[in-house]
């Protein structure tokens, strides 16, 4: 596993940033690779861990259905959300992640984070380089704490429907 910097939420900016990763995001659920990728974007925001998005070629879309869940973010605009179908007749998991079809943002600052996925933690497993994340507290937020990242993490339940 590659050390990651150490990184506080607090030095973050507002507005949110937006950034390549540079480390390999890995989504499991079960023995299911659900999401794999090298290629993956990040949004840092003061106050939150980073929030991941994942290419869609490197999710497995045939276990996802959008639902009519909706939420809206000043910086970002209206995401839509997914319920996930396991393969092996589990219960279906509603709404654990979700998209941007047309992110807004200032002179198109959201644009390359169009149609990526991004995964709540929980009920699967996330990774980066190998670490399993933690999640960030709260029912709205999808933020990922590795052990890199500092400071206190704000949590809220935020705006789910329009």
């Amino acid at each position: 596993m590659d050390n990651l910097p150490i990184e506080n939420v607090w030095d973050y900016p507002r507005p949110p940033a937006v950034e390549p990763v540079q480390a390999r995001l890995t989504v499991t659920y079960n023995q299911l690779v659900l999401a794999d990728t090298i290629k993956a974007i990040r949004i840092v925001e003061t106050g939150h861990p980073p929030t991941y998005y994942i290419p869609p070629e490197d999710v497995k879309q045939q276990y996802l259905i959008r639902n009519d869940k909706s939420s809206y973010c000043a910086y970002k605009g209206i995401a839509s959300y997914y319920d996930f179908t396991p393969p092996d007749n589990q219960p279906i998991v509603k709404s654990r992640i979700w998209s941007y079809g047309n992110p807004n943002g200032t002179d198109g600052k959201f644009a390359d984070i169009k149609d990526y996925y991004s995964f709540y933690v929980g009920p699967w497993d996330c990774y980066v380089n190998g670490e399993k994340v933690q999640a960030q507290p709260g029912d709205f937020y999808g933020g990922w704490k590795t052990k890199n990242i500092m400071g206190k993490v704000n949590a809220g339940s935020g705006a789910w429907s329009l």
